[in-house]
């Protein structure tokens, strides 16, 4: 349930009410706005709007606020509606309903929270986007994460989602790709090649090339560059694509950028532009006349070589998005495109499109920790740490939380000495502690013989500890959660929602036992189904973050 739109709703109805009364004067009224008290003292929820109506209304706030609470027609979810100064109204749930919670969250199992705000309209995210030029770096894994993560609630908010990941597999990089891999055959073959300074000079083509010799030996020293180009790309994407995997990442679109060009999409949408007359050629090459939708200069979309820039493929290929009938796209991108991104959506206006179903997330970089210092984990392969090595360190829970763990526009510090910590210092440790936890106590009530479904009838009216009312209400706001990540495009709330439930969660454990021998048997059936609904919670949360749900630690 969407109890924040529900109450915005209730109070506009009750605006509305005073207004027909004559309490309140005629006036448009404006958005309503709930939110989260500081302190729980005053109520579950606050509403501001009478200082926001003071202007409109010509009335103290308080008195607004009065004549609101006033007209505010009674339902069964909320206990107390009450107005504090200088014009708060603050709503206070009912305990049954808080209560009830433990019932939904068992009903709705793995899609608790959900909403439909989607419709089902189609929605495009795009991430990693990595070329096949070498393996993925740790910072491709956090606009994984990222993508992965806001997907995944999307689809709780009812879209229709495509996870797509765009590849570039054609221009000048990937000639010397192929180049690499031939002088990196040669030497596996004992002959005497060097590489040249733009080269690749990672040693995983030489790894690669050791394969090719063990399996065809001299065989291939006549094949041209290009050969060499389609088994790097074959065997480094099929490689990425295993990383992914280890980091709970499939996507269900790989489209690569040689498609735009076998196609004529890059042609057609310069020819396009052309005619729009936002492209023009000059000295040999043609540019994108973005300078007159408001860029500070001109952009080069086909190079005096007669080779696309990225800015030209991207224009194409954000384009052809548009014409599959995508309602919403999420590109999430790396800082190194916060130059280019504007220019592309630049070129979708020009041809026609509204940008505006496009948005561009941008992270920043991953600073990795250890002992204080920052670390390299390698610098074996060409001096940059890869996914794979971090997978190998921390595994794919630790990435995939910490990844969360800040805002995109924030850097982040990857303590690894933290991230493998077993110990509630740990964020990752504690949230999965939390399940582990509820798991431990139903094998406890397993090995002493009592009976698995005793639980199904229990009184959860006796569910009146503090602590457990205070996770259930935090439990009611997955679904503001998830439809504030999909609203903002920010995944990383779900981050902080997930240490918030188990800092609640923990107290509850602590204090309200199950096993304890003098718990009154109906309070112990009703705690333990607090604790098998917490389970199937937790359960939720850690896979809307892509992440495991271990029974034990």
């Amino acid at each position: 349930m969407r109890v924040r739109q529900q109450l915005a709703v209730r109070i506009t109805a009750a605006i509305q009410a005073a207004q027909a009364a004559g309490d309140l004067p005629e006036f448009k009224i404006p958005p309503v706005i709930i939110e989260k008290p500081r302190d729980t003292v005053f109520g579950d929820y606050a509403c501001p709007t009478a200082m926001q109506l003071a202007r409109l209304a010509g009335m103290a706030p308080i008195k607004i606020a009065e004549a609101i609470a006033a007209h505010f027609t009674p339902v069964e979810y909320v206990s107390e509606v009450s107005v504090a100064p200088p014009g708060f109204i603050n709503i206070r749930l009912a305990t049954p309903f808080v209560q009830s919670q433990v019932e939904e969250i068992l009903a709705e199992g793995f899609e608790f929270g959900a909403f439909d705000l989607g419709d089902g309209r189609r929605a495009q995210v795009e991430f990693v986007s990595a070329n096949p030029t070498g393996p993925l770096g740790v910072h491709r894994g956090r606009g994984g994460v990222m993508g992965d993560t806001l997907a995944r609630a999307m689809e709780a908010a009812g879209f229709d989602v495509t996870r797509e990941y765009y590849f570039n597999n054609a221009g000048r990089q990937m000639e010397k790709l192929g180049e690499s891999l031939k002088v990196r055959y040669r030497q596996a073959l004992g002959q005497d090649a060097e590489l040249g300074e733009d080269h690749y000079q990672g040693d995983y083509l030489y790894w690669i090339a050791l394969v090719m010799v063990g399996q065809q030996g001299d065989a291939l020293l006549n094949e041209p560059a290009a050969f060499f180009t389609k088994v790097a790309e074959a065997t480094i994407f099929a490689s990425i694509r295993a990383t992914l995997r280890r980091l709970n990442i499939i996507h269900d679109v790989y489209y690569n950028e040689y498609d735009l060009y076998t196609s004529g999409r890059v042609k057609e949408a310069l020819d396009a532009l052309i005619d729009k007359g936002y492209a023009y050629e000059e000295a040999d090459a043609y540019w994108f006349k973005s300078s007159a939708l408001g860029d500070e200069k001109d952009r080069v979309l086909i190079k005096s070589g007669g080779d696309p820039t990225y800015r030209m493929t991207d224009i194409a290929y954000h384009w052809h998005k548009a014409e599959r009938g995508f309602d919403l796209v999420v590109d999430i991108f790396g800082a190194d495109h916060h130059a280019t991104a504007p220019t592309v959506l630049m070129g979708v206006k020009a041809l026609g499109k509204d940008p505006d179903f496009v948005h561009v997330l941008i992270h920043q970089f991953v600073t990795l920790i250890r002992e204080g210092e920052q670390v390299r984990m390698s610098t074996r392969r060409a001096h940059f740490v890869t996914l794979d090595e971090l997978l190998d360190e921390v595994g794919a829970d630790a990435i995939r939380y910490f990844m969360l763990s800040r805002s995109g526009n924030s850097t982040i510090d990857f303590d690894l000495d933290l991230a493998v910590e077993q110990s509630d210092k740990n964020p990752v440790y504690y949230i999965q502690n939390a399940h582990v936890r509820c798991a431990g106590i139903f094998r406890k009530w397993q090995e002493v013989g009592l009976p698995a479904d005793a639980d199904e009838e229990a009184d959860l009216s006796l569910l009146n500890h503090d602590n457990e009312l205070a996770f259930l209400r935090k439990a009611i706001e997955l679904t503001e959660v998830l439809e504030l990540m999909v609203n903002e495009y920010e995944p990383h709330h779900i981050a902080f929602y997930a240490y918030e439930l188990a800092a609640l969660f923990h107290p509850a454990y602590e204090t309200c036992r199950v096993l304890h021998s003098e718990v009154p048997e109906p309070v112990r059936l009703a705690r333990l189904r607090f604790y098998r609904s917490a389970k199937q919670l937790f359960a939720r949360v850690l896979d809307l973050m892509g992440m495991s749900a271990p029974e034990v630690m």
